[in-house]
């Protein structure tokens, strides 16, 4: 090559580099983060502001409660549990616990059966707790203690839900939305037993509506900063009755987000109150993890994510801060009695 091409060389490679964004040559890292081997780097584009639609806002449900006058039922011979509350529209779950029933609830003809009253949705594929409460205009937890349901308040297609109270006179109230309610009533729900897609560490495109979130069987490794700066409000009592569930770390504006251990993304969303854009992980054995007040999210629902990997941005306003809550078992944690000294 002439000395003419070498010089020419030189000047396009010098070119071409000052075109390509800095984010997309150079991972950002934060203190704690991952090995760059072990973190895949942010793709340009999927860095979204919350463009993706939370999964009961994509199956939005309908409000066709039916309303039940209650009173008793007589097995006849073929009856199941199951039958008998399609039939009367109370729901099989409803009777066994109305009726003192355990599994595998065996009935036998001629047994008479208390029908309780009340107002019951039937569960559609792919509805979520979150969109049901919505629908009706109540709070989801309300739901969870009048069907006394349980971890991890997975919903089956078809089962009846009872609805607490006059269900159509409380929909002008405000429709309350925080994490816990996101973490057990915003998976869809599915046929019984039915399989749950397997994470992807770098989706194509977001988990249906209709999927769920498989959750990693076991917490692998331990947790890591998500963001560089420090502890503007702690973990605990705040003052005037308020508590802190979680830790605000100040941060720069437009500061990289990171997982703090290897999970999948349970929740991407904006305007959840007091939280802003907001992103939950699920690590395994009952962890979980949430950072709030984000400004931009480069992650999906159902995605494998990796200890120190970039998940969004945070940083808005004069003094921009990162909500971080960690939970085990669905109970709020102090998160730096289980991160690194610094």
């Amino acid at each position: 090559m002439t000395r003419n091409g070498v010089v020419l060389g030189i000047m396009l490679a010098a070119l071409v580099s000052g075109c390509i964004p800095r984010s997309a040559t150079t991972p950002i890292r934060t203190t704690d983060a991952a090995p760059e081997a072990d973190a895949p780097r942010i793709d340009p584009q999927m860095d979204t502001v919350f463009d993706e639609a939370p999964v009961w806002e994509m199956r939005p449900v309908v409000a066709n409660a039916v309303t039940v006058a209650g009173g008793s039922y007589t097995v006849v011979a073929g009856d199941t549990l199951r039958s008998i509350g399609n039939r009367t529209s109370a729901g099989s779950e409803t009777l066994a616990r109305a009726n003192g029933l355990e599994p595998p609830f065996i009935i036998r003809p001629g047994q008479t059966l208390t029908v309780p009253a009340g107002r019951y949705h039937n569960v559609g594929e792919g509805e979520t707790g979150i969109a049901i409460a919505r629908a009706y205009g109540i709070s989801w937890q309300e739901i969870i203690a009048a069907n006394a349901l349980e971890p991890p308040y997975a919903l089956r297609i078809g089962r009846r839900l009872l609805l607490p109270g006059d269900a159509l006179e409380t929909r002008a109230s405000a429709f309350k939305l925080d994490i816990e309610d996101i973490l057990t009533g915003g998976e869809p729900a599915a046929i019984a037993e039915a399989p749950t897609a397997a994470p992807q560490p770098a989706p194509t495109r977001p988990l249906p509506p209709g999927v769920a979130v498989t959750e990693p069987a076991r917490f692998a490794g331990s947790f890591a900063w998500p963001a560089a700066g420090s502890v503007a409000n702690r973990f605990g009592p705040l003052g005037e009755g308020q508590v802190n569930q979680g830790i605000d770390i100040a941060v720069a504006q437009g500061a990289p987000i990171t997982a703090a251990a290897d999970g999948v993304i349970a929740f991407v969303g904006n305007d959840v109150a007091n939280y802003g854009g907001l992103i939950l992980i699920r690590h395994g054995e009952g962890w979980i993890t949430a950072y709030g007040r984000a400004t931009a999210a480069s992650v999906t629902r159902g995605q494998s994510v990796k200890r120190g990997q970039i998940i969004g941005k945070a940083g808005s306003g004069t003094a921009p801060l990162l909500f971080f809550q960690m939970r085990k078992g669905g109970k709020p944690v102090d998160p730096v009695k289980q991160l690194p000294v610094r």
